[in-house]
């Protein structure tokens, strides 16, 4: 499960690092990356502070359809645990969901190996890229996995997302504003869309990266990354399903 705080840690740790060091030297601190059992991924999320969803639909899908959980099911992109001491146990149980789900998502051998379609220089932030593909073929395979229309879904978790802003962290209530009233998974409906928001969270990076451009590798490998969804998401909704984590009560 990841550990938000560590997060928190890393980042200071890694500032510190590119003013002792210069931003030329950043793969030093990156060797370290291991010692706060970090995966990259949410780390750079933190630190780029990216104004693009990663796998937001996934999680949204994931939850349950009521405001609490679609709030708790965010909320681990956003300081999670960090949050929640005043929050009801149905916000701690969406959390909960939300790190399952990480956690099944980045140990998988699937998703692992599809790292390899990205080239040696963008291989880093493969994990970005594959959070943002996922959702992508989401929307393209959603009569699939929903019986009902993704526009619908959309406006249901739309409007249940704004009725807990109030109560979320600053720059979540920032993201979902944005995210609900511009409709961002419009844009992750085509590959350029895709290309559009992966170019926006490199530009965010606050490091020199070769991320941009990650969709021509995404364009040459669409066949091959599409075959690790249709294989891995299934998975990860029985994965879900077993669990079972928002219905079961948890201790106060």
């Amino acid at each position: 499960m990841i550990d938000h705080f560590s997060i928190y840690r890393f980042k200071q740790y890694f500032t510190a690092c590119l003013s002792k060091i210069g931003k030329q030297n950043h793969k030093y601190c990156f060797k370290h990356e291991c010692e706060f059992g970090l995966n990259l991924r949410y780390y750079l999320f933190v630190l780029a502070k990216p104004e693009n969803t990663l796998n937001y639909l996934a999680h949204l899908y994931l939850a349950q359809p009521t405001a609490d959980s679609h709030f708790g099911n965010l909320l681990g992109d956003f300081g999670g645990k960090r949050h929640i001491e005043h929050l009801p146990n149905t916000v701690k149980n969406g959390l909960d969901n939300h790190y399952l789900v990480d956690k099944f998502t980045d140990s998988h051998r699937a998703v692992k190996h599809a790292k390899q379609y990205f080239s040696p220089e963008r291989k880093r932030f493969a994990g970005v890229a594959i959070d943002v593909m996922f959702d992508h073929f989401l929307i393209v395979h959603w009569q699939r996995f929903s019986k009902q229309p993704l526009s619908d879904f959309k406006y249901t978790s739309y409007q249940l997302l704004n009725n807990r802003i109030p109560v979320m962290p600053p720059r979540m209530q920032h993201v979902v504003t944005s995210m609900t009233k511009n409709d961002w998974f419009k844009e992750y409906e085509t590959v350029e869309g895709i290309g559009v928001a992966l170019d926006n969270i490199a530009n965010r990076i606050r490091f020199t990266n070769n991320f941009a451009g990650a969709a021509d590798d995404i364009t040459r490998n669409y066949d091959e990354l599409e075959a690790v969804f249709l294989a891995f998401f299934p998975e990860l909704i029985k994965h879900v399903s077993e669990f079972d984590l928002e219905s079961t009560p948890k201790m106060a």
